[in-house]
């Protein structure tokens, strides 16, 4: 029997959001809510639904990576994903990724959160990623997000790229906010908040 399993990452593999704990792992608790009083002004906006989600998550980018060598960033990302990732999973939500490895389904991570610290960790797994891709030029990140955010129904443009969902006789998915809705509703079997 083919079946696919798709996670969301964020909020649904694990307890805290990568994106935020891979910038104080970067640059300490300090500079962290430093850099994130600056950006309150486009969270605050986000959050009130007057800003979209990709632009407030540049100006975020911006302030702490602009500028960043690319390879220092991949080499970070590397040893985040050995030394903190584990950490943040939840046990459920790891024993079901683990299940259906071991069951041969085909196992995709979907996240609006940077393939920089999401692939290794994905690599290590033997599973596949499609995440949201910073934009490089010059060697350097430019704090602006390449294409588009992997967020709502962008994971599903994704992941239909990748894959034909209906080729699979039972597709698995798990997610834990709104940006998963479109996700969730191409399941045969849809997990929301489901660990």
């Amino acid at each position: 029997m083919k079946r696919l399993a798709v996670f969301d990452f964020d909020g649904t593999l694990t307890y805290k959001d990568s994106f935020l704990e891979f910038i104080k792992y970067c640059y300490g608790t300090k500079t962290f809510y430093g850099g994130m009083l600056k950006a309150s002004p486009w969270l605050a906006a986000y959050k009130l639904k007057l800003y979209p989600n990709w632009k407030a998550k540049e100006k975020v980018l911006r302030f702490f990576f602009a500028g960043m060598p690319e390879g220092a960033l991949k080499q970070k990302g590397e040893s985040f994903a050995r030394e903190v990732i584990p950490g943040m999973l939840r046990p459920k939500a790891k024993a079901a990724l683990e299940k259906h490895i071991e069951a041969g389904d085909r196992v995709v991570v979907v996240s609006a959160s940077a393939e920089q610290w999401l692939a290794p960790w994905c690599k290590k797994k033997g599973i596949e990623l499609l995440a949201t891709c910073l934009e490089v030029r010059e060697g350097k990140i430019t704090g602006r997000i390449s294409g588009k955010n992997c967020y709502g129904p962008e994971k599903v443009n994704r992941l239909e790229k990748l894959v034909r969902t209906k080729d699979f006789e039972e597709v698995y998915v798990y997610g834990d906010s709104s940006g998963d809705r479109e996700m969730l509703a191409l399941a045969s079997h849809p997990h929301y908040r489901y660990f």
